[in-house]
């Protein structure tokens, strides 16, 4: 004999693909934290009634409990990109009258696990994640909550309306490979990679190899190698490629901070940069003009982007609206790391 059924409450997911419209567009209406068209709402209050929908007291509530405080996940506070960023972020909320919370995602070495997230809607009015700070299922559960958010550096999964705040990496990479096979003849150039995961990582390798196979040179694996955009590990890859004398004329770090990295390998081993090895980063930190020599690479207003993140979602809290993607140009800065000067 089957099992009996068992009855199951609607959700505001099945509500708002009843209304044909989207789950933070349903959560505007139940808050009345937004604008929606008179349409609009009768359509999300006939999919309420027809499928009896019970709001969750945590939904309801959203809009009554306003803390005027923004939180910020991020994995961690250690290097020079962060300290712009939130300085941007800091601010952006600022100018629009919030005060910030701040929490590292931070994982304890060999742990596995990441720490208690203490930041959301029992104490925030709305919160900017960079990167993997937060996981897929509590990004789902706080947008089903029609919780006001802003990714940086991270697209949102695709079933996920989450507006996005980024830096246009392949085609600043791109330029950068460019720069190093058309002015200065390189051919074996290495690349860095960032995190595991990591979109900007990701995106930069798209531009690099890109490069590479336009000006019909065949991708090498053996050049690619983990840097995590994280000085100490690029010095440990950089170090693995000279013991293993593999031939290289110029390497792509990924980032600024793993630059740093390279530098100490490359000099510990006696290598002249850029006489002997080129190297270029990405980011333009305020200490890469500073470093010896000068580094080649792609500046993002990493500050800008924190603020313009801030912004949005100051945006999105009081009115239900932001952009659903800023996407910010990049620059190429030449130094003589690479060659030049």
């Amino acid at each position: 004999m089957p099992e009996p059924k068992t009855l199951s409450r609607a959700t505001i997911a099945d509500v708002a693909e009843r209304a044909g419209v989207s789950i933070a567009t349903v959560s505007r209406v139940i808050n009345r934290t937004g604008p929606v068209t008179e349409a609009t709402a009768a359509q999300v209050q006939a999919a309420i009634a027809d499928l009896k929908y019970v709001p969750h007291a945590a939904a309801r509530g959203l809009a009554s409990r306003r803390t005027n405080t923004l939180g910020l996940l991020l994995p961690g506070i250690s290097d020079h990109f962060s300290a712009a960023m939130l300085r941007g972020i800091e601010a952006g909320a600022k100018e629009g009258g919030y005060d910030l919370l701040i929490h590292s995602t931070y994982v304890a070495s060999g742990s596995g696990i990441a720490l208690h997230h203490r930041l959301g809607e029992h104490n925030t009015d709305g919160l900017l994640i960079f990167t993997d700070s937060l996981d897929e299922a509590e990004l789902t559960r706080l947008y089903q909550l029609g919780f006001p958010m802003v990714l940086l550096h991270r697209s949102p999964p695709d079933s996920l309306n989450i507006p996005c705040i980024t830096f246009e990496n392949k085609s600043g990479s791109r330029k950068l490979i460019d720069h190093l096979i058309e002015v200065h003849s390189y051919r074996r150039i290495a690349f860095l990679s960032g995190p595991e995961g990591h979109e900007d990582s990701y995106w930069r390798e798209m531009g690099y190899r890109e490069s590479l196979a336009v000006h019909d040179i065949p991708f090498d694996p053996a050049l690619i190698a983990r840097g995590g955009f994280n000085q100490e590990q690029a010095q440990i890859s950089v170090e693995n490629w000279l013991a293993q004398g593999l031939e290289i004329k110029a390497i792509f770090s990924g980032d600024d901070e793993a630059a740093t990295g390279v530098l100490t390998a490359l000099q510990r081993a006696g290598k002249r940069v850029p006489e002997d090895i080129a190297l270029v980063g990405f980011d333009d930190v305020y200490v890469s003009r500073y470093l010896v020599p000068p580094l080649t690479t792609v500046r993002a207003p990493i500050e800008q982007a924190g603020r313009e993140a801030a912004r949005q979602l100051v945006q999105l809290i009081r009115t239900g609206q932001a952009d659903p993607l800023v996407l910010f140009p990049t620059e190429l800065i030449i130094r003589r790391s690479c060659g030049c000067g």
